[in-house]
């Protein structure tokens, strides 16, 4: 069966808190390319539509998610003070905060997006799933995650905001 693969480009900022010395450590943006490969055992409808699933079905959720949520989003770890300051400051963009559990780095913003596509699927009851997941970060560092992910990162803020199929980038409350 053939595989599909779809590609998204999006801005985003943050700071890494764990290493005070690193350039990473003052808040910075990149240009990001997160590239989705899926496959499926389904059988296609040949004859017919000659596809389990059409392109625009299968990225709808996944790119709307990318384009409103991520798409100039600033990750921050969750003990960040920066995140104290905008609660207090301008509450109004703390949505816009995607906060993890340690540092915001390429490999965790992977697999936080990788489980956010699994939520998707399932939600979605597509009989495809995630066989391969690429996060650019620039043109010559890239993560990749594969088809299965190990305990440790199923385990990883498990039921937080990476595992639910909607636009959710923090678990933070609203601003009223």
């Amino acid at each position: 069966m053939p595989q599909v693969r779809f590609t998204r480009r999006f801005s985003m900022a943050h700071r890494l808190l764990s290493d005070p010395a690193s350039r990473c450590a003052v808040p910075h943006g990149h240009n990001e390319f997160v590239h989705v490969v899926l496959a499926t055992d389904a059988e296609m409808d040949f004859g017919g539509s000659n596809y389990v699933a059409s392109f625009e079905t299968l990225k709808g959720r996944w790119h709307s998610f990318i384009d409103k949520a991520v798409d100039h989003a600033f990750q921050l770890n969750a003990v960040d003070p920066m995140l104290a300051w905008f609660q207090a400051n301008e509450p109004q963009r703390v949505a816009r905060l995607m906060v993890f559990d340690g540092d915001p780095t390429t490999e965790a913003f992977a697999i936080a997006l990788r489980r956010k596509l699994d939520a998707i699927l399932a939600d979605d009851g597509s009989p495809f799933r995630c066989v391969e997941l690429t996060l650019e970060e620039t043109p010559t560092n890239a993560i990749i995650i594969g088809e299965h992910l190990s305990a440790a990162e199923r385990a990883w803020a498990a039921g937080s905001w990476i595992d639910r199929p909607d636009l959710s980038i923090n678990d933070l409350p609203a601003a009223k």
